[in-house]
């Protein structure tokens, strides 16, 4: 039967004698220590699976949980000296515990984050869900850090370091499958790519103008310029910029037409 009782559902009363059949797998032949061995593994699975339920819900399948939870169980059954404890439990729980949260330091995050600020995101992530239910609406920020123990902005930088948890596909659908893809939405065509060309075709008949011809223009089209301040720039008079705009202009043309 499972009780559910100060260590919650998923501890089975039958492991109170889990101490008691691994001391007794001392002095016996190497295959009758195997056979007790695996004979607790089995026994203790669900104890793995009800801790690995504790980290469901941060973008891991459950099944992975499961087999990496095992894991930390076989590690603690190798590990637990019977002579030094009798409370397998008391044990295992944190043993087991530990690997899942490497696994999820260690492999689950897309971006590389700080240690301290990965299991931060983890403890903030648990007080998250768990505040919610008692509060009725989700904490602040400053709740979170009191009920932590931490200051407010190491909360705060956890929370933006959780964004690079996952990273999102470019092949995700924007909304649902047959949507175009996300890659598919980001950015735009830049006519920058096509003033290339018609700089490029400009640049040889501009080269062939004379100086005056060429500071006109760039201090009206590169230094957006007025005609009459060009004019006073260059001491001459409006009409005369006018002039030698329009010539310079129709160079232009003519010259990249024949071009």
């Amino acid at each position: 039967m499972v009780a559910t009782t100060g260590r919650g559902a998923g501890y089975d009363d039958d492991y109170s004698d889990v101490a008691d059949r691994l001391r007794s797998a001392e002095g016996k032949s190497a295959p009758q220590r195997a056979a007790i061995r695996d004979e607790v593994i089995l026994r203790c699975l669900p104890l793995a699976e009800h801790l690995a339920r504790r980290f469901t819900g941060r973008g891991e399948q459950f099944d992975d949980l499961v087999q990496v939870a095992r894991l930390g169980l076989v590690n603690a059954v190798d590990r637990f000296d019977a002579d030094k404890g009798t409370d397998f439990v008391a044990f295992a729980v944190p043993t087991i515990l530990g690997v899942l949260r490497r696994h999820f330091r260690d492999t689950g995050w897309s971006a590389r984050v700080p240690r301290r600020l990965q299991e931060l995101y983890l403890r903030v992530n648990n007080t998250l869900g768990e505040y919610s239910q008692e509060l009725g609406r989700a904490p602040t920020t400053t709740e979170i850090a009191g009920r932590l123990g931490v200051p407010v902005d190491e909360v705060r930088q956890a929370m933006v370091a959780g964004n690079g948890y996952h990273a999102t596909s470019f092949d995700t659908p924007t909304v649902e499958d047959g949507a175009p893809a996300l890659i598919d939405t980001i950015g735009a065509d830049d006519p920058g790519y096509e003033l290339v060309t018609e700089f490029e075709a400009l640049r040889p008949v501009v080269e062939q103008l004379d100086d005056r011809s060429r500071t006109i223009l760039a201090l009206r089209f590169q230094h957006s310029m007025t005609q009459t301040q060009i004019a006073a720039q260059l001491g001459i008079s409006q009409m005369h910029v006018s002039r030698i705009l329009s010539r310079t202009l129709a160079t232009l043309r003519d010259g990249v037409r024949a071009d």
